[in-house]
């Protein structure tokens, strides 16, 4: 009977290992998924307020990233909040504009939900 090698037999750590890369695989795969969807829906924004496609609207979001040294899911994020609330951060709100080539809020820089969005009062309004 030849002698049993240890580097050619199973190694029960490798399973243990390999499933924790896996898992760490699968917990980025996520994160980029939902990652991908708000910087989606944040060129849509941008569409609407710059009147620019989706392959323009993807450089202002990576542009502003990039000027504002800021995560470009964090600058997505930020867009989509001011969608929300009427509030974005000036530093990104002034890349925006540059970027867009015209200013994006009416009156007080950072008041207000940006122009043309649906003011909605109450959740079941008629």
């Amino acid at each position: 009977m030849p002698p049993i090698d240890a580097a050619s037999g199973p190694d029960p750590d490798s399973d243990s290992d390999q499933i924790f890369r896996l898992q760490e695989q699968v917990r980025q795969l996520k994160e980029a998924v939902v990652s991908h969807a708000v910087v989606d829906q944040a060129i849509g924004v941008v569409i609407a307020l710059g009147g620019v496609t989706p392959d323009e609207g993807w450089i202002v979001l990576k542009e502003v990233s990039q000027h504002t040294n800021i995560k470009l899911r964090n600058v997505a994020e930020t867009v989509l909040i001011w969608g929300r609330t009427g509030v974005m951060p000036p530093e990104i709100l002034t890349a925006l504009e540059d970027r867009l080539g015209r200013p994006v809020c009416d009156g007080p820089a950072l008041s207000g939900p940006p122009p043309g969005s649906p003011r909605v009062s109450g959740r079941n309004s008629r």
